[in-house]
Order: structure tokens, then sequence, then C-alpha cells
């Protein structure tokens, strides 16, 4: 495998292509060849592909955000449209009683859509069998699949619109969830890791196979009756009828726990029959489906790690080529055999170039100006990568400074946790005290309730969700508080539900005709 990663930077080329062109035109098609490379060990993508400038455009192009956005959406299309095909219940209400007819799609509309679809998994597959060159789609089974896939679904798209959309079956249907899995790298792995666990698993399948069947025959013939006894004993006609029904009795016993449907019957008639069923449990639910766990924990264990080898394989292979690239701009650039190693302008440059989140993009370029212009060696380039994969600490705005010991107290208690933990605590109660007005007013009728106490305890609580978000915008500054993803939360509810109770107050005012309850028990009549 180490081989087959390796080879295109082995195998490739550099000087016979470079030779014909400009020292600058070289010079630029190495930046561009150490960026690619660098995005493919971050990316943890293999190495082997196209590396000329044209390929070099091309891959960086499939490889964006607004690429693969446009290719997972379209899985996503192609996978939707099987909640309003026929036959699709997908209406407004669940309710039999209830339900209106599903909307059914003229012929020929799902088909376009699908027709687009396909379209764009055919440039995804074209593409991909450009870079990755014909020697390696040959060897590549998901590409392979993934071109018969689409030839399948061409076809049956094609019979669908010469019948009309009245054919009787849609294999394209059946293929669509392979979409899926091609595009998702975690899918394939998955899928991998139980094909290497199959054997194992099939062991311990075999086992649980033999198990079953011996304590089916001993059951029938435990629970089996007689001549004598037929209309007392009820127990092989309960569960034990015959073999078919008998297996699927101690299957459900096995995977789920049915135990006293299986086991009450018999171990009325008997108590000893209980020995029959502990004995099947212990030995099926606790050694053979614990041992069928432990295989594929083990497994799934095991190949984790190989792959995480590998893509620190990929990592390191990446960052090797992307650093003999950089070094052979040193003898274009008519650098001294003594200077070994990538300049770090050049890697400056590389690196304004890369896809990489900003945080980890500034604190490669703060670890490359410690070198302070010297030449950086194999070891320290790698060491380099290092920092995408640790956390970056964000950090916040400073908050406002204010000179009056008043004011700095204040700042110093509203911008403490204690008073976050005292917003939670009433956003509780007002959870509390809805429920417990829900509760009390269970039995009445909507029109019959009187909701005025609670319509006073809303405006109470809103009005402190209120002045806690001014209050911490004044701690911490506006900036500051909209540097926390819960302020924004806790922001964004607070105008939603000022919003709501300034409609409520408009829509009703005050007094509310509703509190009549209240001004008759007062003895002053509702005003009109």
């Amino acid at each position: 495998m180490a081989a087959a990663e390796a080879q295109p930077l082995l195998g490739r080329d550099r000087g016979g292509g470079q030779a014909t062109s400009g020292a600058t035109t070289s010079q630029e098609l190495c930046i561009n060849q150490a960026v690619v490379f660098i995005e493919d060990a971050i990316k943890y993508r293999s190495i082997y592909h196209r590396m000329d400038a044209g390929s070099l455009w091309l891959y960086r192009w499939y490889y964006s955000n607004l690429c693969q956005r446009v290719l997972g959406f379209t899985i996503f299309l192609i996978l939707a449209l099987a909640f309003v095909e026929f036959p699709s219940s997908f209406t407004r209400t669940a309710d039999v009683r209830y339900r209106s007819q599903p909307w059914q799609p003229p012929c020929g509309l799902t088909e376009t859509i699908e027709a687009l679809c396909m379209l764009v998994f055919l440039v995804d597959l074209s593409v991909k069998g450009y870079l990755v060159g014909q020697a390696q789609l040959q060897e590549n089974l998901w590409l392979l699949s993934y071109f018969v896939v689409l030839v399948v679904s061409m076809v049956d798209w094609i019979i669908s619109l010469s019948l009309a959309c009245g054919e009787p079956l849609r294999v394209r249907r059946l293929l669509r969830p392979f979409f899926l899995l091609q595009n998702s790298s975690m899918m394939k792995k998955t899928l991998k890791c139980i094909r290497w666990s199959l054997p194992e698993m099939a062991s311990v399948g075999l086992l649980l196979t033999i198990h079953l069947c011996l304590f089916t025959i001993f059951g029938m013939l435990l629970f089996s009756i007689g001549e004598k006894d037929e209309t007392q004993n009820k127990e092989r006609l309960a569960y034990f009828r015959n073999l078919p029904e008998a297996l699927t009795s101690l299957l459900i016993l096995l995977t789920t726990s049915n135990n006293p449907d299986v086991m009450i019957p018999a171990y009325i008639q008997n108590r000893a029959y209980a020995l029959f069923f502990i004995s099947f449990t212990l030995i099926g639910s606790l050694f053979l489906m614990n041992l069928l766990t432990a295989i594929i924990y083990n497994q799934f264990r095991g190949y984790l790690m190989k792959s995480l080898q590998t893509s620190l394989f990929r990592r390191r292979l990446g960052a090797r080529a992307a650093y003999e690239v950089l070094v052979s701009t040193a003898g274009l650039a008519g650098a001294t055999p003594e200077a070994v190693g990538v300049n770090p302008e050049n890697f400056l440059r590389v690196l304004q170039k890369t896809q990489l989140h900003s945080d980890h993009k500034q604190a490669i370029m703060q670890k490359v100006h410690s070198y302070e212009g010297r030449p950086m060696l194999a070891d320290e380039f790698q060491k380099l990568f290092d920092e995408v994969d640790k956390g970056v600490i964000k950090e916040h705005p400073p908050m406002p400074q204010y000179q009056s010991p008043f004011l700095q107290s204040a700042q110093f208690i509203f911008s403490h946790h204690y008073f976050d933990y005292l917003g939670n605590l009433i956003a509780l109660g007002n959870l509390v005290s809805i429920c417990v007005f829900l509760v009390l007013d269970s039995n009445l009728m909507p029109g019959e309730r009187d909701d005025f106490a609670l319509g006073i305890l809303d405006h109470v609580f809103v009005l402190y969700y209120l002045l806690e978000v001014l209050l911490k915008v004044f701690a911490l500054g506006l900036r500051g508080y909209l540097s926390y993803r819960s302020n924004v939360f806790d922001g964004l509810l607070t105008i939603v539900l000022l919003v709501l109770e300034i409609s409520a107050l408009a829509v009703y005012r005050l007094p509310n005709s509703r509190w009549y309850v209240i001004t008759e028990n007062l003895g002053t009549p509702p005003k009109q």
C-alpha cells in the first residue's frame, strides 16, 4: 500500500516537463503542486493523481467547497425523491381517518430531477476517472461499481420514460443509496471493516444456529404432548407446535427480552422447566452473543487503528511530497547547494493559496516566522502540520474598561459565570410555572381557562430576559457578548419572545377582556 501511495511522488518526472518552460513558469507549477500536496495531507487524501497544470486546477476545483456542496445536495435530492414518488404516503397527517390522498407528481417531473442528478454523477465519475488515470481507474472497485450503477440507472430511466412511468419495478431506486456510500469515506471504511469481520462473525453465527437447533429439538421433546394429557398440557401448542414455530420462539427469546411470554406457560406447569430456559439464556445470550459483540468490537478497534495509521501515512507522505517539490524550487531559483531545505518565503506563498482554516493557517505562519528566514529541514517541515491537529483556543474580545468603582463592581458581577447560573435557574422556573398551570387547567376547555396569572408571569420573565441581555452587553461589550454562541442563542430567543409579547399586547391590549373573573371577584364590573 505504501508503494502504491508513493508511486506518483517517486515516479513523477518533474524535470522533463519543466525544461521546456521558463524558470518562472516552472517555479509556479511547483508552488501549485506543493499546494495540492499540502491540501491532500491535511484532508488525508491520496496523492495518486495527475500533477500537470490543467489537472491541478481541475483537482482543486473538484475538491472546492462549492463543488462538494453541490455534489452533496445532489445526493440528498435523489434520496429525497422517495418521499414524493409513488407509492408515497407522505401526507399532512398520519391519522388514517383524516388522511388525504398523497400528491402524485406528473410523469416526467421526478424523472427530470433524476436525469439532472445522474448528469451530475456522470460528471463526478468522469472527473475522478480522469484525475486518477486509467490504470488506477481499472483497479478501483468503487469507481467501477459507480460506473455500473450509473449505466443500470440510466437504462432503467429510459425504460421508465418509454413505458410512460407505468413500469411495475424501478431498479434504480434500489441503487440510490450507493451514491451516498460512494461519496462517504466513513461508510466505505465501515463496509470494509464489516467485510473483514464476516469470517469470524460467520463462525459465531454457526455456533448460534447449532445452539438454536439443539434447544429447539430439546424443547419439542421436553414439551411434547401425549394422547392422555393433550387437554391439560398446552405448552407445545403455544410455542412448540412444530419446528418452524419452536425455532422462531427461541430466536425471539434469544434476541429480545421476551422471556415471560415463552417461559411462563411452561413454568406454570412445572418449575423444573425453568432450567431449560435458564440454560438456553446463559449459553446463548451471556456467552455466544457476548462473544459476537467482542468479535465485532475487536475487529472495529483493529480497523480503526489501521485507518489511523493509513491517515497518518497519507499526512506524512503528502507533507514529504510538498517538501520535495519546494526543495526543487531552490535549484530553479539558483540557490547554492549548501542551502538545503525549504525557503520560508516560498512556503508562505504556498500557505496563502492553501484551503485551510484561518486559525490553523495563522498558527503555522507564526511557527514559520520563528525560523527567522533560514531554510527548514524535512523534520521541521513535517512538524509544521502538527498545528492542524491542535485545538484552537478562541480568544474573546476584551471587556470594556470603566473608571467608576460602582460600574467596575457591576461589571464583575454580571460577567461572572454565577450570573449565567442564575439565568438558567430563572428559565427553569419559567418552564416549571408553565407546566404547573397546564396541569391545573388540564380539565378545562381553552375558552374556560383564566390566563391572567400566567400572562403576568410571562411578561415578568420576558422583561428579566431582556434585562439579562442588556446587563451582559454592559459587562462584556457588544463584541464580547456576540463572541459566545450561548449568548447569541439567548439574545435571539429573547428578541423572539419580546416580539411575541408585544404582538399579544397589541392584539388583546390592557386590561384583557378575559380578566372578568378577577374583576368580578373584586366587586367591580368589567370595562367594555
